[in-house]
């Protein structure tokens, strides 16, 4: 019999558009056969409403939908209810697969949802998501396992009414110049680089209108690279190779990722030493200290003399034609439709554990 897959995007998250442009990507792989796809779409204000297809989801016509969609959290019910001009019915699921990148979606909170609910779901549970999404506290899990990051300062939003006192604890730190960061905030939304103390400032208002915790980091030069992980449950932990960014900007931002053409991926670059092995080993480990299920795609620097240094941890990479989750898969030698295959068969045992 075919299963009924829910497939959740939008959000209201700063990333909102990113997971519009993934979930074309995965629901565009599902195999119709087996799995009939009902699309969730949660718009900015948090609406939820059915997308009738893809094609409403590309000229962004989903979000004048008038059936809304919302998953009840009643564990015996396992359905989604549609309610449309005050009537309403209730579909089975199977399994959700939520494509929502950073808060509300990637964060913790759709999967306590789907807890509550008792539905199968792909990705990472809830407190892999929280702690993941939260840099801050990832930092404080790697900082157990060994693994060399950068070196942090953690900055609260209420600090920040005494500015001139923020910049001196940072500067009694660090020499310019630094990177600051919202501690949960995706796709580099709210990150800044500052090479001054003015630069400085600006960079945490920007990064505290995204986050109430702040990270400010030392300055990491390499190679930008980045792993891919699945697995969890019953099935073993695997890392897929490694790709490289090459950021057309001066670091990779939220523009640079997305908008601009000449930011490019290569797929198993030459690295030095033993440091692509490195970055596997270390993904997987760090995959299994959040307690990731499902995927995760690990990010590094590896520095010129072949040391290799964390960044942070996404339990829902992007899915958009130039990501580099499926993009390592593929070069791995399984493809865009067998990856969500398998992400959802993985999803189904959740439960099985």
């Amino acid at each position: 019999m075919k299963k009924t897959v829910a497939v959740i995007f939008g959000g209201q998250s700063s990333e909102h558009i990113v997971s519009c442009m993934s979930v074309q990507n995965v629901a565009g792989q599902i195999d119709r056969e087996a799995y009939d796809v009902l699309l969730i779409g949660i718009t900015e204000e948090g609406h939820w409403v059915k997308a009738d297809s893809l094609e409403s989801i590309q000229d962004g016509s989903w979000k004048n939908s008038k059936v809304s969609a919302v998953i009840s959290p009643d564990a015996t019910d396992k359905c989604v209810i549609l309610s449309e001009d005050g009537k309403w019915k209730k579909v089975k699921i199977d399994v959700v697969f939520p494509v929502l990148h950073g808060l509300y979606g990637e964060d913790g909170t759709i999967q306590g949802i789907l807890e509550l609910a008792g539905i199968p779901y792909v990705g990472c549970g809830v407190l892999a998501s929280a702690v993941s999404m939260d840099k801050l506290y990832t930092k404080i899990i790697v900082d157990t396992l060994g693994i060399r990051q950068a070196a942090y300062v953690p900055v609260y939003r209420e600090e920040l009414a005494d500015m001139n006192r923020v910049a001196e604890k940072i500067e009694g730190k660090f020499s310019y110049p630094v990177f600051v960061k919202p501690s949960n905030a995706g796709s580099s939304k709210g990150v800044g680089k500052a090479e001054n103390r003015e630069e400085l400032e600006a960079a945490l208002t920007e990064a505290a209108r995204h986050d109430r915790k702040i990270l400010v980091e030392e300055t990491i030069i390499g190679h930008e690279v980045e792993c891919a992980v699945f697995g969890g449950g019953n099935v073993p932990v695997k890392a897929s190779g490694v790709g490289e960014i090459m950021a057309a900007a001066e670091f990779y931002d939220f523009d640079a990722k997305y908008y601009n053409a000449d930011s490019k991926t290569v797929v198993n670059p030459p690295l030095p030493g033993n440091a692509a092995e490195e970055v596997r080993k270390a993904a997987v480990e760090i995959f299994k200290a959040v307690d990731g299920y499902g995927l995760s795609r690990v990010d590094f620097f590896v520095k010129e003399n072949g040391e290799v240094v964390f960044n942070e941890i996404n339990t829902l990479p992007g899915f958009t034609a130039i990501s580099m989750y499926p993009m390592l898969w593929e070069a791995a030698g399984m493809d865009k439709k067998a990856l969500v295959q398998a992400l959802l068969d993985h999803g189904c045992q959740r439960y099985d554990r």
